[in-house]
């Protein structure tokens, strides 16, 4: 056909092209072709149908032109010709290139600024000697502090204290200084020849100055994806201890250019024990220190640790406020289970979730305590070797993060208290001081009776949602129909709040047994006794003191935080789950997302036309071909060839991509969280630094040393004189030698 074409058109230059140049660089006006040849009611373009020619052409129209009329004809154009036609145009548009990219270097000298709307010279202003020699050496200093960050050097050395009296040594940023500096660094060298020995290269203010642009530079790399992907939600992890001070770890949710969604960390937040305070400076730290938008975040979650859960709701609710459609959700990294139980305003409950921790820990921290562990749950479960083996499975990962945490302690508690008795009873040396210590005191909290009663009871209260939040953290599908299922977990706990007399004295007598196999004594806590002393009234049954102070308002908070946080708009957007293929299909193309996609009808490119696009949706996986599978995933479908075809759908599914409820499918992209949990766990808490954990977390991240250089020079011109920057060491004197 592209012959047939060529012929046509009378193009003998063109005979010698492949159909497959043809294809590529040539292009042919509409008007040689007849009428019928061309379709237009194609929904998206107007197109040529398949067996279209060109066959309308005014071959005779330069006789008339008498401009033209003494013009060949391209068909008699000799190769020679063709050739010297060809050169010629290259000439020309070398030369318009060039004549056009000095006009640009000439406007660009003359522009007027953007941001502050003050005339430019037209020649910059060469730098002095003086000012390059102090460039060069600023940047000397970043790249140190860089590095520092990324490989997770902490600044300080030696500990003051641990030093002889009279002995002087460098912290680490001194160290590497000097280090630079025998490794030839001239720059460095020139600066500081001249330096008494015992004085700071660069003084600790000047260090953290520096590091906060460091932070704020290499911060700015990712909000600018953020900020260009428009829409994104915020998470946050448990309470950090960052050198003395707690701090909140800040992550934020997007869908990048390449259409995969990404939770990356940007950094710490002080911790306020006043939550108003606290909502306060989050939305100012996010919106006017971070330059981020609320306008466009469209979900928020909290992940905290046992004590912290009313305040940051109470942030939440003041973030709901102001911006409707940041939907407080649940996070997908913690098991829903787990969240329930954290939030529970009940001092023996957080009391039992700091206790398990510690055991977890303690066993993970040593391959012989897991060994010991192991033969007591093989002597334990000699007639059910299979769930032996499974537990023993279980004690090798971070069991405390799952959905049955509670029913797998209850199963291992027999076993934890024999194995911990055993060690801490142990005269050998065997087991060192520490560990003696630990299982010791382990071993006692795990067999009080109150400890045993809360675990059994929270077993037993949260074995109503363990299924609903295990969908919600598997496939898109069992999301969607998890949303489906909430009103059927809430009235079996309503259920449960209205016989809880009758639920309550099964639970008891459950955790009785289990008291009974520990040869623990069934008593109330001592602090209640000691209170009541005196109190000849007080005939208050352990029965009845554990059903009013724990059973009661569990089941009480449980409901109340299940509706919380599954609000309308949230169970809304769960059910615009729909529009991933796979779930159509399941819905067998039956499904209606438009009522549901109201809310997010702002954030649509083409709204007027989502009904009609929905419908082109259905019916396109609904007719596909046999051998298409349907996407499962909203991952899946943002990376399908023609999902920019469906604009509004694009625009869906990016929203409820970055909804913190939905799993990061690929977990490259989800390691901002991975990162900040390693760099926790192998910092000593005095060590920790805000600045440095942003460069050591995002360490892949790409930095600009001239921008942080100018970016110094302009927040602290007074500083960078030579002269001002030594000052004595924190632990040294100058002496009258030096």
């Amino acid at each position: 056909r592209c012959q047939r074409w060529v012929e046509n058109c009378r193009r003998a230059d063109l005979e010698d092209k492949t159909p497959d140049q043809l294809n590529k660089h040539y292009r042919l006006c509409a008007k040689h072709f007849e009428t019928s040849m061309i379709c237009r009611s194609s929904p998206y373009r107007t197109v040529l149908r398949d067996n279209a020619v060109p066959t309308i052409f005014d071959l005779t129209s330069h006789l008339n032109n008498p401009h033209s009329r003494h013009r060949k004809r391209i068909k008699e154009l000799s190769e020679d010709e063709i050739r010297t036609l060809k050169q010629q145009k290259i000439d020309e548009t070398f030369e318009r290139n060039q004549a056009t990219q000095e006009l640009n270097e000439s406007n660009e000298q003359n522009t007027v600024s953007e941001g502050g709307g003050e005339e430019q010279e037209e020649k910059p202003v060469p730098l002095t000697l003086e000012e390059r020699e102090n460039k060069d050496y600023l940047k000397s200093l970043f790249e140190i502090l860089i590095l520092m960050g990324k490989q997770n050097i902490p600044l300080d050395g030696h500990n003051v204290d641990e030093l002889p009296e009279g002995i002087f040594t460098s912290d680490n940023f001194q160290a590497l200084l000097e280090y630079r500096i025998n490794a030839g660094d001239e720059v460095l060298r020139k600066r500081f020849e001249m330096t008494a020995v015992n004085l700071e290269y660069c003084s600790k203010t000047q260090q953290k100055q520096m590091l906060e642009i460091c932070e704020s530079c290499v911060r700015e790399e990712t909000l600018r994806e953020v900020r260009d992907s428009h829409f994104f939600s915020i998470v946050t992890d448990e309470v950090v201890d960052i050198a003395g001070e707690e701090h909140l770890p800040v992550l934020v949710r997007f869908v990048d250019d390449s259409h995969n969604l990404r939770e990356e960390f940007i950094g710490f937040l002080p911790y306020e024990a006043d939550p108003e305070i606290l909502a306060v400076k989050f939305h100012t730290t996010i919106t006017e220190k971070w330059g981020l938008n609320m306008e466009y975040c469209r979900g928020q979650a909290y992940i905290v640790s046992s004590g912290f859960a009313s305040k940051m709701k109470i942030v939440a609710t003041r973030l709901l406020e102001k911006y409707p459609q940041a939907v407080y959700t649940l996070c997908s990294s913690c098991a829903l289970n787990i969240w329930l139980a954290k939030s529970v305003p009940v001092v023996g409950v957080s009391i039992a979730l700091g206790t398990i921790e510690e055991v977890c820990c303690l066993f993970n921290q040593s391959p012989q305590l897991l060994v010991e562990l192991d033969n007591t749950i093989s002597v334990l479960f000699q007639n059910n070797k299979q769930k032996g083996n499974e537990l023993k499975e279980i004690c090798r990962s971070q069991w405390t993060g799952r959905h049955d945490t509670f029913e797998v302690l209850v199963d291992l508690i027999q076993a934890l208290v024999l194995c911990l008795d055993a060690v801490s009873s142990d005269s050998s040396v065997r087991w060192n001081n520490f560990t003696l210590g630990r299982a010791f005191v382990l071993s006692s909290a795990l067999t009080d009776f109150d400890f045993i009663v809360t675990i059994v009871i929270l077993k037993n209260v949260l074995s109503f949602t363990r299924a609903f939040g295990k969908n919600l953290q598997g496939q898109t599908s069992d999301v969607f129909f998890a949303a489906g299922s909430l009103t059927a977990v809430l009235h079996s706990l309503n259920e449960v709040m209205e016989n809880i007399e009758v639920y309550h004295e099964f639970w008891f007598e459950e955790a009785t047994n289990l008291a009974t196999k520990l040869d623990v004594q069934i008593k109330l806590p001592g602090k209640f006794r000691r209170a009541q002393q005196g109190n000849l009234d007080s005939e208050v049954t352990s029965e009845n003191y554990y059903k009013e102070i724990l059973s009661v308002p569990t089941v009480e908070h449980i409901i109340q935080e299940l509706k919380d946080i599954f609000s309308e708009q949230h169970l809304k957007a769960l059910k615009c789950l729909s529009l991933v293929p796979s779930v159509m299909g399941q819905l067998k193309f039956t499904t209606s997302e438009e009522h549901h996609a109201d809310m997010y009808k702002n954030d649509l490119p083409n709204p007027d036309t989502l009904s009609a696009e929905l419908h082109c949706w259905r019916i396109k996986w609904k007719h596909r071909g046999k051998d298409i599978e349907l996407p499962s995933t909203i991952y899946e479908a943002l990376h399908l060839p023609d999902i920019k075809f469906f604009p509004n759908v694009y625009a869906l599914l990016k929203v409820l991509c970055i909804l913190p409820v939905m799993k990061v499918e690929n977990e490259k992209y989800e390691i901002g969280r991975r990162r900040l949990k390693a760099y926790l766990k192998n910092t000593l808490t005095e060590q920790r630094s805000s600045n440095l954990a942003l460069l050591n977390i995002n360490f892949d991240i790409k930095h600009d040393l001239d921008l942080m250089v100018d970016t110094y020079i302009k927040l602290y011109p007074d500083k960078v004189e030579f002269q001002e920057d030594f000052i004595p060491s924190n632990n040294s004197e100058v002496t009258e030698d030096a």
